[in-house]
């Protein structure tokens, strides 16, 4: 379980990993007043609900603000502008505002403030090669990120994000026509996803893997199943629900 293995943490994954971020977020509520850990928590969880959802900017705007007024030494406001970055890198990608410059910035940022060795600079890296690949359109500078942020996410244990930087590895090697390597990529996306069951990331991981398999009755079913699992979430994430309607019929 990638969250704090305590009783709140639990209780939040188990919500935030079905989509039910308004809840897992009234959990962290009480604690997220006063404690910078928490209050990031928050943020990170309002933030995975615009990103799935496209909706809920300005829930996450108010508590990322609330985060930063908290912060109070290096770790914790870099944490903070990691988070602002990926908020706005959010708004960007969806067509909601064009935020680039902020998230360039604020990822800028937080590269200075946290330390060579921080649990939260993995998170840092990955952020960074989202950018390169789908705002600057730099492949090569998004692989390499993706290589570092998944490299440090293997030596801190952080297996959530692993599942993101298998992904993020796997598609860099599909954009170079390395199907092999994105098939191998995808498969352990997939499986970190269902071994942590994290529902809300499984649709996206079958349909990644689907769309590499050389086999095509393989690759329907698996679209036909993160159809399913579209629909039973109620349409999360939105861009994949648009993406699976045709084939879903």
């Amino acid at each position: 379980m990638p969250e704090c293995d305590d009783p709140l943490g639990r209780a939040v994954w188990r919500l935030r990993s079905r989509g039910c971020w308004e809840d897992a977020a009234a959990l962290l509520a009480p604690r997220a007043g006063t404690e910078p850990g928490a209050a990031l928590r928050r943020t990170a969880v309002l933030t995975e609900r615009c990103v799935f959802t496209a909706d809920g900017w300005e829930a996450a705007e108010e508590s990322l603000r609330a985060a930063e007024a908290l912060a109070t030494d290096d770790e914790e406001r870099g944490a903070a502008a990691c988070e602002r970055g990926h908020l706005a890198y959010a708004s960007t990608l969806l067509g909601v505002r064009d935020r680039a410059d902020e998230a360039r910035s604020a990822l800028g940022r937080a590269a200075a403030l946290l330390g060579p060795h921080s649990p939260t600079r993995p998170l840092l890296d990955f952020r960074r090669g989202l950018i390169a690949q789908h705002l600057s359109e730099n492949p090569s500078d998004a692989t390499a990120a993706f290589q570092r942020a998944h490299a440090g996410a293997a030596a801190h244990g952080h297996r959530l994000l692993l599942s993101f930087t298998w992904r993020h590895v796997a598609a860099m090697a599909e954009h170079d026509g390395r199907l092999a390597e994105a098939r191998h990529g995808f498969t352990e996306s997939l499986r970190i996803r269902e071994e942590l069951g994290y529902l809300i990331g499984i649709a996206p991981a079958l349909a990644s893997l689907a769309a590499v398999l050389p086999d095509p009755v393989e690759a329907a079913r698996l679209r036909e199943e993160a159809g399913r699992l579209v629909r039973l979430l109620g349409g999360v994430p939105a861009w994949l629900a648009e993406q699976l309607r045709p084939a879903a019929g």
